[in-house]
């Protein structure tokens, strides 16, 4: 009955062990793992450029209007006049037939009537487009003060503003993405300096989205030729005692 009773006690103190040691590990891995966790350091790096639009859409319309249905075979002719005419003045002036995109002419008419709803005027107007898709960013802040002149001539037309597009960020990206990285080791190691300790390798590191804007807005990408770019990434660094 005692020997029953040792051997008994011998498997219990052996299980307590077993068990005293086993929630020691995880004690022990908790205690490394939270040390792990507190010795970084989370920074973000900016990376900024100043680039050139390299790529720009630019459209003008022209109207003709008359007050009666029969004048509309007379504006047909008349739009297509202008047309030929915008065309012309584009080509002299250094745009390309590849360059110019003939937009369809639209149809619109208009009733005018007085409080006891009889007719009293009418408006027949024909609008084109012509559109420019091209590469000579600068050359068009020159043209479009020429295509003003045709207002002079007679010509109803809307010189609209060109979007101006950059198109080549993943040339950029690379370089900028690096230097974001470099950019975040110094503001790493900054705060290790301050906490006398220093900045190992990258544990981990997530890149935030490109941005495009005009230069100095905070808003809008195609009003102007100059732009901003920025990328912001958020990287954690190992830090070493």
């Amino acid at each position: 009955m005692i020997k029953e009773n040792q051997v008994g006690l011998f498997f219990l103190g052996l299980f307590v062990a077993i068990g005293l040691a086993v929630s020691g590990y995880f004690i022990g891995q908790t205690l490394y793992n939270s040390k792990v966790a507190l010795n970084t350091a989370e920074v973000k790096g900016l990376a900024e450029r100043r680039v050139t639009a390299d790529r720009v859409n630019w459209t003008i319309a022209y109207k003709v209007s008359g007050n009666n249905k029969e004048q509309i075979p007379r504006l047909y002719e008349q739009a297509e006049k202008h047309k030929e005419t915008i065309k012309d003045l584009l080509k002299e002036n250094g745009f390309t037939e590849d360059e110019i995109q003939l937009g369809v002419l639209s149809y619109e008419f208009f009733e005018y009537r007085d409080e006891n709803q009889k007719l009293v005027d009418e408006a027949h107007r024909l609008t084109g487009t012509i559109s420019v898709e091209s590469n000579k960013v600068e050359l068009v802040s020159k043209v479009r003060s020429n295509v003003n002149k045709l207002i002079a001539k007679g010509l109803d037309i809307e010189n609209r503003p060109p979007l101006y597009h950059f198109t080549k960020l993943n040339e950029i990206k690379p370089d900028m993405l690096s230097e974001a990285t470099k950019n975040a080791r110094i503001a790493a190691n900054e705060f290790a300096k301050n906490a006398n300790v220093t900045v190992g390798g990258i544990r981990s590191a997530r890149q935030g989205n490109f941005i495009v804007v005009d230069a100095g807005e905070q808003y809008g990408d195609s009003a102007k030729i100059e732009k901003d770019v920025r990328v912001v990434t958020t990287i954690t660094f190992y830090l070493n005692d």
